[in-house]
Formats: structure tokens, sequence, C-alpha cells
């Protein structure tokens, strides 16, 4: 008894301390308790602002996903891979078609043409042609052919009544704009860039060369060819490689810069060409445009 008479030995105060401690106890455990007790708030989920919250949530989502599909991006359709083919849709036949055309190193330059060549069908056309990217030299060249379209239907009409051009030379090199316009496939743009490319070469001396204006198409040339002919050669007034200068050299029709420097540093180790014909030891000469090249050049 000693023991726990011990425990409770306090003075009134003390006694008064622990009494309020304990009901403070008292009272925050009931107020734990009534709060767990407290049956939970029903929300309704179907309120204005949850649904517009929602839907705004559904949209998000759905962009998301969109982002997740593989986007298309420009292509030029000669280059098309069997994975990329069967990724566009295309069927494995359509796709060996195209590989079969592009094996004999030709290419489609439109839309009807790839279609041509593919079989696809329109509704596939529709869906990836907008994806097409042809070089701009094609997107031109199309032009021009447009232009033509034109020119030889309804503008065609025009020039009906008109008394037809007599050619004044049969000479390619003497030819003006109004004789090469004789040719059909030929108009005023044609006839100045063959003029042009002639004044450049100072005058044609193979008749592969009108092969070389951009644009012509063969079509066209066999048709020039079957009016006019070389029949005066042009003088070409030739630099000797030995001693040209590097601008010089480059104003050959047939040099590039970089054909340019080979010929320099062969120049440099055999300090100098005996013979024009030199110029076929060139590690990476064009062969194929040996004889078009010494049109311009000499050694001496």
């Amino acid at each position: 008894m000693k023991i726990f008479k011990s425990h409770f030995w306090y003075n009134k105060n003390q006694r008064n301390g622990v009494f309020l401690l304990v009901l403070i106890i008292v009272i925050l455990q009931v107020f734990i308790f009534a709060d767990i007790l407290e049956k939970d708030e029903i929300i309704d989920i179907n309120t204005p602002k949850l649904l517009a919250f929602q839907n705004q949530i559904d949209s998000l989502k759905a962009v998301k996903i969109e982002n997740r599909e593989p986007k298309i991006y420009p292509f030029n359709p000669n280059f098309i891979t069997d994975y990329k083919g069967e990724r566009l849709g295309m069927s494995l036949e359509e796709i060996d078609r195209l590989l079969v055309f592009r094996k004999t190193n030709k290419y489609v330059n439109s839309k009807e043409e790839f279609q041509k060549v593919t079989k696809i069908s329109d509704s596939l056309l529709d869906k990836i042609a907008p994806y097409f990217k042809f070089p701009d030299w094609v997107l031109k060249r199309n032009q021009n052919k447009d232009y033509n379209a034109i020119l030889n239907g309804v503008e065609k009409s025009r020039y009906k009544n008109k008394p037809k051009h007599i050619i004044s030379t049969t000479d390619i090199n003497k030819a003006t704009a109004e004789d090469l316009k004789t040719i059909s496939g030929i108009g005023p743009a044609f006839s100045e860039r063959i003029i042009k490319y002639r004044s450049k070469l100072q005058g044609f001396s193979f008749k592969n060369q009108l092969n070389e204006v951009w644009g012509l198409e063969k079509e066209v040339v066999d048709k020039v060819w079957a009016v006019f002919l070389i029949i005066e050669k042009p003088i070409i007034k030739k630099i000797n490689v030995n001693t040209a200068e590097f601008k010089q050299l480059l104003k050959n029709p047939y040099i590039d810069y970089e054909l340019c420097k080979k010929i320099f540093n062969y120049r440099d180790e055999v300090a100098e060409l005996q013979n024009i014909s030199e110029l076929k030891n060139i590690k990476g000469f064009p062969l194929d445009k040996y004889d078009r090249i010494v049109l311009y050049l000499l050694a001496e």
C-alpha cells in the first residue's frame, strides 16, 4: 500500500492538472472517433463541371494516342522500300512492280506515273500522293509539260490561221529562235534556251550535245535532227591546259570545280602534259565526256 500511496500523493494543484490533462485526452478521442464514424459524403459525378473536366481529359488522351501513330513525312516515291510500302498500305505485288521498274534505272516523275507502274487503287493514291516529293527539276519539267499541253491544245487554236514560218537555214548552228519554234514541242522558252546553250558551247559539235539542254525531251530532240543538221562545225578557241589558270579552265562547259582540281593536281605531278590524251590518266576523269572536254583544250 505504501508503494501505491506514494504515486497518488499529490497536492491539490497537481491533482487538478492531472484531471485537466485526462479531460483533454478524452475530448480529443471523442472528436477522432466521431469523424471516423461519420458517413462518407456522396459526390454527384454528373455535375456539369465534372463532365466538362472529364471531356477535357478524354480529348487529351485522344491527342496523345494520335501522336503515338507514325506520321508520314514527304518522301520520294522512287525510293520506297518493302517496309515503307507496307506501312503506306501497298501490297507486295504493287511494291514489287515499283522495284522491278527501278531496276531498269528509270524513275517515276509524277503521281500518274507512279500509279501506272504500281497499279495501286485511286483511293490509296489519293491518300499517299500528297506526301510525294519530287526533285525541283522534275516539278519544273512537269510544269513545262503542262504549259506545252495547253499550248498544243486550247492555245494552239489562236495560231491556226497564222502563216507558217519558213526556216532560214537547216544548219543548227545558224538557226534562229523563230526557226527552232517551227519544231513541234519547242516554244519561245525552249528556243531561247537552245540558243543560249549553243552560245555557251560556242556551237554544237556533236548531235548528243542537244540532249544536254535542260528539260528538252528525246522525242523533241529527234524532231530537231529530222529538220536541222550540223553543217558547219564551230571554230572553238582552245586554251592550253599547261598554262591555263584555274578560272579559265572552269569556263569549259564540261569541267566542274572538282574535275578542275584533279586536272591541276595532275599537272603539278607531271609538270607538263605532253599530249591532251593524258587527261585520261587522271583518276576519276569522266571518259564519257572526253571528246567534248578536249574541244576546248590543247596541250602545248
